[in-house]
């Protein structure tokens, strides 16, 4: 049974967002861990200021309009990210990519939400003081991961993502970010303030908001260009299923800047975080995950209320995962409701079973099983994120900006735009975002490197 005959099962037939929910909702996807340690890490690497300022032109240039052309083609086709494009009105060939944008954040979500457990396990550390009771922060990180506990913490982050994502639309993700997001505010300006009044955070700042261009490149432009798209959680289905739930009635324009702003401002609180706490104390800001589970639990044990402070960073964490769990979850859901017509409690629960079966074999190349610690030079783990990061989300974007541009009849009324600005938008669809997206592809997979 099609979309426009009824089926209750469908994504976007009956449950909607309203505009401020869908907004949040939006927002809460984009706002992800990545930020905290992978957004310092390419900031530092590539000039600070000069590269923040490379990566906002980046996502407005390109970012926000591929962005609106997610939510249009997921809007005018009303079901899950695997049919979208068909049912927008394109050829069946974009059948097998608008799959793939079903299969990629499944896979996504199979290993982030074990670091969303990670997240939880520290919060709970850090409040209750245990994690400051020994100094080797490392020993502790390794004998954690290596351990049994990050099963019970992955299945605990899957529980509330699936409590989430089962209560439907508008009574369960629209609520959840309704109140998470506010939150997740508050912590980011308490922590930023905290960050900023640091002993000797002034460098940190000064590093952050005064550009060194000398460091820019090709390689800066790639990188800067890669990390706005995905910030904004575009090519892995995410926004083509959201789409399915937003009222004609919407602006998609005025949603698309609203997004793009909240991201935006996120990327920049969070820079006002990491890098004058990493300056007060020392810290290269370029350590990835254990920048976060290592070097800044050290921080906090030797700030004033360092119990304090660090538990409500690893609550903004957590808060920060649970947001894109839940949409990552959503996108799976709403492809086995339609594929399958099953209700969508009985689609969270078999989703996330399988997501749990899927996600052992992550947790355990953290040491509890060698050999998958060691596969080619990665292990299972970082395989699945190199997979999934590097080579089938940029497909799925470069597949959007293809359709957009070539073969959507439909675009100029689903985006909504007036004439001029749908002329500058179909322009960057056609010409700009596909080329962009092709050598951020060929860049991430390594077919194309910068000396």
């Amino acid at each position: 049974m099609s979309l426009q005959q009824g089926n209750p099962s469908a994504p976007g037939n009956n449950d909607r967002f309203s505009s401020a929910g869908f907004i949040l909702a939006a927002i809460g996807s984009s706002v992800g861990l990545g930020n905290m340690w992978k957004f310092p890490y390419i900031t530092g690497e590539h000039g600070g200021a000069a590269f923040f300022l490379l990566f906002i032109i980046c996502l407005i240039i390109i970012g926000l309009p591929v962005l609106l052309a997610e939510l249009a083609i997921g809007r005018a086709g009303r079901g899950s990210a695997a049919t979208a494009y068909v049912k927008a009105g394109g050829p069946k060939a974009f059948a097998p990519f608008g799959l793939l944008q079903v299969i990629a954040p499944f896979i996504i979500l199979s290993f982030y939400v074990i670091i969303a457990g990670w997240t939880l396990h520290y919060a709970v550390l850090s409040f209750s003081g245990k994690l400051f009771s020994d100094s080797n922060f490392s020993a502790q990180f390794s004998a954690f991961t290596g351990g049994y506990m990050p099963l019970i913490w992955q299945l605990i982050a899957l529980a509330l993502t699936g409590f989430v994502v089962a209560r439907g639309i508008s009574g369960g993700i629209e609520k959840f970010n309704k109140i998470i997001i506010p939150g997740l505010i508050v912590l980011l300006i308490v922590l930023m303030i905290r960050a900023v009044t640091l002993p000797g955070a002034e460098a940190g700042i000064s590093f952050f908001l005064n550009p060194d261009f000398s460091k820019l490149s090709a390689e800066a432009a790639l990188v800067a260009l890669g990390h706005a798209f995905f910030s904004l959680s575009l090519g892995m289905g995410i926004l083509l299923t959201y789409g399915a739930y937003v009222d004609k009635r919407q602006s998609l324009g005025s949603a698309t800047l609203a997004i793009g702003a909240g991201d935006l401002i996120y990327a920049f609180i969070a820079g006002l975080i990491i890098f004058p706490t990493t300056a007060s104390f020392g810290i290269a800001p370029d350590t990835g995950p254990s920048l976060v589970f290592i070097a800044l639990p050290a921080a906090f044990s030797a700030m004033p209320l360092g119990a304090f402070f660090g538990g409500l960073f690893f609550v903004l964490l957590a808060f920060a995962a649970l947001t894109s769990t839940v949409s990552l979850l959503e996108v799976p859901v709403s492809y086995v409701m339609e594929r399958f017509g099953w209700g969508r409690t009985k689609s969270v629960v078999v989703v996330t079973i399988s997501l749990l079966l899927v996600g052992l074999p992550s947790i355990l190349s953290f040491g509890m099983v060698p050999w998958l610690d060691n596969i080619a030079g990665k292990s299972f783990f970082d395989w699945l994120d190199f997979i999934t990061s590097n080579i089938l989300l940029p497909i799925g974007g470069l597949v959007t900006t293809i359709f957009a541009g070539y073969y959507w009849k439909g675009a100029a009324e689903a985006a909504g735009l007036k004439s001029g600005w749908f002329k500058v938008w179909i322009f960057t669809m056609r010409y700009i975002a596909p080329v962009l997206m092709l050598l951020v592809l060929l860049h991430t997979s390594g077919i194309i490197k910068f000396e």
